[in-house]
């Protein structure tokens, strides 16, 4: 009964939450290396029996579960960031199987979106977070029965932007006082994210912003608009908005 509750609208709903954010709790307390252990296999039976929970509907959960994972991926305990990165393998493994095969975009998405988090609240970056990439390209590159579909050039892919992303930070706080050089770094940040609309608009928020505190409101108009015009196309592409990007031409040439 319990179960049935739990899977009850593609296991979109407040039981499923509950039960999700107990799991969750184990690992936002400080626990044993051993404990951990326990909660990782916990974890991955959890992602294992209730898929949609994670890949189906609102990206909530999914992104949450990154966002601890990646925290555990940066553990001092050289165990937990090898467990830690095998769930994660584990998770972006059921992510491409619940996909038919097909993509990873929505836990590549969140992951990302947890650096993006996790750089600002635990200042990850440094050896053990490059370790724990190493492991999860290793996964890739071993696993047997993903040989020959895309999945591993997926994983690949994602770490790399990972370390991107990474990179692209430490330069941006190199040049925190060069405010040209720190939108040029936003900007090639938002352009190796155009096939993502999400985290392309994340990093014209980021770049507008400090546009406005240095007092250039024509750059920072110019970044909104970019925005506004990635959501107008995505809109044209789901046929609730007839125009698209062009919508935004009488204002600048640019948007092309």
């Amino acid at each position: 009964t319990l179960q049935r509750q739990l899977q009850q609208s593609d296991c979109q709903n407040a039981l499923m939450k509950k039960v999700f954010d107990t799991h969750m709790l184990f690992l936002q307390i400080n626990q044993s290396a051993a404990a951990l252990k326990h909660v990782f296999a916990a974890l991955r039976l959890f992602v294992g029996k209730f898929p949609s929970a994670f890949f189906q509907g609102q990206a909530d959960l999914c992104g949450s579960l990154c966002y601890e994972i990646l925290k555990c991926c940066n553990h001092r305990s050289r165990s937990t960031q090898t467990e830690a990165s095998a769930l994660l393998y584990f998770f972006m493994r059921k992510n491409f199987e619940f996909n038919k095969q097909k993509s990873i975009v929505r836990s590549h998405l969140q992951l990302i979106k947890a650096v993006s988090q996790l750089i600002a609240d635990a200042g990850i970056g440094g050896s053990r977070f490059q370790h724990s990439l190493a492991i999860i390209n290793n996964f890739a590159n071993g696993d047997k029965q993903m040989k020959n579909v895309n999945f591993p050039a997926e994983v690949k892919d994602l770490t790399k932007r990972i370390r991107t992303v990474l990179m692209a930070t430490a330069q941006m706080k190199e040049h925190e006082k060069d405010p040209e050089m720190l939108v040029d770094l936003q900007y090639s940040l938002a352009n190796s994210y155009a096939s993502t609309p999400e985290l392309r608009r994340t990093w014209l928020e980021s770049m507008a912003k400090i546009h406005a505190r240095n007092g250039d409101l024509s750059e920072a108009a110019m970044c909104y608009i970019h925005i506004a015009a990635l959501i107008a196309e995505y809109l044209k592409r789901k046929g609730l908005f007839s125009m698209g990007w062009p919508a935004f031409l009488s204002i600048t040439p640019n948007i092309k």
